[in-house]
């Protein structure tokens, strides 16, 4: 696909990305799934592969991809960096489900993990998945031909993305009362941290592995960090406006958590306005790359769109 132009033919962008990535990412992840692997114990594969195989929008590959392509880097040689960033992901899901997290008992419309292999595993699988990331980028992407300090600035992107001052330093955020603060603007540091550093991390490892400019990667690098507080604005959103079967999880369980949000500090249509808001900050951010456009702007720009 030309890095420049739309050429969407009338689809949604986020249905472009979907045939262009999120199908080829999932066929891989299919294929890998089912790779022999004697030296796991089977009860721990099976729960990995679980969450790993059930479903979801799969945005962060998917950046994670198409940044790598238009950094002149084929999207099957950073499959990868995109199955790291999907590792962390999925790791987090697990861990955020958990009765002395969320609680929740479903996810993607499945049971989570815990309720079908119990909590001690999957709290292992969780953290084996963790690492499982770094080890897999380190270890095939130099396989695909990335230089090396290619791939070492691109995993430290990810580990930084996913670390105490990213995902892990959100997540405490969002559920350490005494590391909460009053004021309505801390949604904001927590979204960024939780939700927006590892869509970042994926955005921007996938440009890295390119051979670009400092310059180039700071695009990117503000495209991410907008788009990952926009979809997590969305999220907010959803789970007061969408049903059970239209989120895949149990709606409305911030409010019965009396969690920080951006409804509850902003209100239904502020929260709409900041969402368009960020959305647009993310499609300026790759504006100077792709004056004539390009689908990432677009998708930018449409991701709003899923709250009205």
């Amino acid at each position: 696909m030309s890095a420049e132009g739309n050429g969407t033919g009338g689809k949604s962008p986020l249905k472009i990305l979907d045939e262009q990535y999120v199908r080829l990412f999932e066929a891989h992840l299919e294929e890998f799934c089912k790779e022999e692997r004697s030296n796991i114990p089977e009860r721990l594969a099976q729960s990995m592969a679980y969450s790993l195989t059930a479903g979801g929008k799969r945005l962060r590959p998917a950046l994670c991809l198409a940044a790598a392509e238009r950094c002149g880097v084929a999207p099957e040689r950073a499959l990868p960096m995109a199955m790291a960033a999907e590792f962390i992901h999925t790791a987090s899901l697990i861990h955020d489900d958990l009765p002395c997290m969320d609680d929740d008992d479903f996810r993607r419309g499945k049971p989570t993990n815990h309720k079908v292999f119990g909590e001690a595993l999957a709290v292992i699988a969780g953290d084996c998945m963790m690492i499982w990331a770094f080890s897999h980028a380190l270890c095939r992407l130099p396989a695909q031909g990335i230089q090396p300090e290619r791939v070492l600035r691109a995993v430290t992107l990810l580990a930084e993305g996913s670390g105490p001052a990213g995902m892990g330093g959100g997540q405490v955020l969002d559920t350490d009362r005494e590391s909460q603060r009053d004021d309505r603007d801390f949604v904001f540091e927590i979204a960024s941290m939780k939700t927006g550093a590892l869509i970042r991390a994926a955005v921007a490892s996938g440009a890295m592995l390119g051979d670009i400019s400092d310059a180039t990667l700071q695009c990117y690098y503000d495209y991410g960090t907008h788009l990952g507080l926009a979809f997590q604005i969305v999220d907010d959103i959803l789970d007061v406006t969408a049903t059970k079967e239209e989120l895949g999880k149990t709606p409305n369980k911030d409010e019965a958590q009396d969690k920080r949000t951006f409804v509850s500090a902003y209100g239904l249509d502020e929260a709409k306005r900041l969402a368009v808001r960020e959305s647009e900050a993310a499609a300026h951010a790759l504006e100077p790359l792709f004056p004539q456009g390009d689908l990432l702007i677009d998708v930018a720009k449409s991701l709003a769109m899923r709250t009205f």
